[in-house]
């Protein structure tokens, strides 16, 4: 059965590629060379030529420089889908450094652990999310601290507009820097860094990965050059210089960073930037902009197929779109395509990958397999291994772990000897998905390995809401687990033992408000249940399966 999926190889698509010993950051360098005035970013309207990003970039990296910013240097970007996101990215990668993505979602137990943790010592946050950063700022390494507006790139008219209107104000951000004016100061090439592509890291993303402490995979710049250029390849209609993306993926998330930001950049598509998935906004976008590329996950089509107003708005320039970070359903895909008249297809990926390792063919509907994650990428292999071990290869249909191997897996997870040693073995990336194969080469994923939650492709750890919730007054013990939900594909659930003389008079409501005071919103629990005491084994830990299976009842 050794690489079945070769039967039913896309029309097209190159099985091996040939992949340029490149700095990550060249290949906006390049594009700007070759297609100087061809629209980079849409933003609110406001548009930057690939000649603008580039020099834009050019001059944050010789800022970064000015700052003391050397070779290695972490610079971290705590942003939303806005302009200085890649003008910030690929200026800290001309510099040398390595960028750390912060989730604007992040709250500040999150972002003090993340920044500590990957020593970084720059950040460019917006100033709308500087209350989180400032309590935290004596609890880092930080050195540099430069913050932006959104005004700063909104086109002329809407920011007098909301000036005048107050809808949107702008917030000090005492003892920071301006990015405007870094960006103004600094018009002159930064030095050229010597960058080795295959053993350089370019990213910290950070994961949960299979054992739910947040770790930094490190992503080396030949690994996203890499991915960047498969994804391309994979759509074998993809017009150079001719497409629209719509950027709703969050750039902080690898997926949206490498199929919405770097693949794009790689061949000079439009990017419409959307700071955030609003149903409507996307519409207009989509309709006013004539977007041809729409990658996201379910939980964004299955708000578009489902919202009132989609009929009134031309959807017909979409072409294809693919879906990642959590299973597609079949009716999804169907009702999409017939709204837009584009192809939809499933693909699979992770933090440790780049993230992108299997999709479906965009060749012919035929070769789509409804529920498959797809066939694996140019120069990819994929392989499904007993549990237990992991040194067995198991047969068409048995079901076992997911691994990988390619060029775009990762080097490791940052200061995580054991962890890369258990992940990374024999030149395989033992993913801990619960997969399988069939005979034609199309994999399925089963299950998750461990307890993770996915809410909307986004993971949630148990562990983690479970530390904040034993901060309550109230909890005596907690369980946390992941149950189904139509809408996220899983959401979180809470089982709670509360201390003597505290039952009635706790709240749901107080103990979900108190969640998302201290975590991201999506990782606080969405359903409460308080017990009389929690399944256990004989030594005393939580059975979390056992909550799963009352939580299903």
């Amino acid at each position: 059965m050794a690489k079945a999926w070769l039967r039913h190889w896309p029309e097209g698509v190159p099985q091996n590629l040939t992949y340029p010993e490149i700095p990550l950051s060249e290949v906006l360098t390049l594009t700007a060379k070759k297609y100087p005035n061809n629209t980079a970013i849409i933003f609110f309207g406001k548009k930057l030529a690939y000649h603008e990003l580039d020099d834009l970039s050019s001059r944050f990296a010789s800022a970064l420089v000015s700052l003391g910013v050397k070779k290695g240097d972490r610079v971290a970007l705590f942003l939303p889908n806005v302009p200085q996101f890649p003008i910030c990215y690929y200026g800290a990668l001309r510099a040398g450094a390595v960028v750390v993505p912060c989730s604007p979602l992040y709250k500040e137990r999150e972002l003090e652990f993340q920044l500590n943790d990957s020593g970084a010592e720059t950040v460019v946050a917006l100033d709308l999310l500087y209350e989180h950063l400032a309590p935290i700022r004596g609890k880092t390494k930080l050195r540099n601290i430069i913050t932006t507006t959104i005004l700063d790139f909104f086109p002329s008219f809407l920011g007098v507009l909301a000036k005048l209107t107050g809808k949107l104000k702008t917030v000090p951000c005492p003892g920071t820097m301006s990015l405007k004016e870094l960006l103004a100061k600094h018009g002159e090439a930064p030095p050229k860094v010597s960058i080795n592509p295959r053993n350089d890291a370019a990213l910290f993303q950070y994961t949960g990965g299979t054992t739910g402490v947040p770790k930094g995979a490190m992503l080396t710049h030949h690994n996203l050059v890499v991915n960047a250029l498969q994804v391309g390849s994979w759509l074998p209609t993809l017009r150079e210089g001719g497409e629209v993306m719509l950027a709703v993926l969050p750039y902080f998330h690898i997926f949206g960073m490498t199929v919405a930001m770097n693949m794009p950049v790689l061949r000079a598509a439009s990017m419409v930037l959307q700071p955030r998935f609003e149903v409507l906004e996307v519409l207009k976008a989509i309709q006013k902009h004539g977007v041809t590329l729409f990658p996201g996950v379910p939980t964004m089509y299955i708000a578009l197929i489902n919202h009132p107003e989609t009929g009134k708005f031309n959807l017909r320039t979409v072409r294809l779109c693919i879906s990642g970070a959590a299973a597609l359903p079949v009716e999804v895909m169907r009702k999409f395509e017939a709204i837009t008249g584009g192809r939809l297809v499933e693909g699979y990926g992770l933090t440790e990958t780049s993230p992108v390792t299997h999709c479906n063919p965009l060749d012919r509907p035929e070769k789509v397999r409804p529920g498959s994650i797809g066939i694996p990428f140019s120069d990819t292999e994929a392989k499904i291994v007993d549990i237990e071990t992991g040194e067995k290869d198991l047969a068409a249909n048995e079901v076992g772990e997911l691994a990988i191997q390619g060029p775009q897996v990762m080097a490791g997870y940052w200061n995580k000897p054991e962890e890369t040693k258990y992940a990374l073995r024999d030149g395989w990336l033992y993913t801990g998905d619960i997969a399988k194969v069939d005979e034609d080469g199309y994999f399925y994923i089963v299950d998750r390995k461990k307890d993770m939650i996915n809410v909307s492709g986004l993971k949630v750890w148990p562990r983690e809401v479970e530390e904040v919730l034993y901060e309550h007054s109230a909890v005596k013990e907690a369980g946390v687990v992941g149950v189904s939900d139509p809408y996220r594909g899983e959401t979180v659930k809470a089982f709670i033992v509360l201390k003597d003389g505290f039952e009635g008079k706790t709240t749901v409501e107080e103990i979900v408000r108190f969640c998302k005071e201290k975590m991201a919103s999506f990782k606080a629990p969405s359903q409460v249940e308080f017990v009389k005491q929690l399944p256990k084994t004989a030594i005393g830990k939580i059975l979390r399966r056992a909550l799963k299976e009352k939580a299903a009842k």
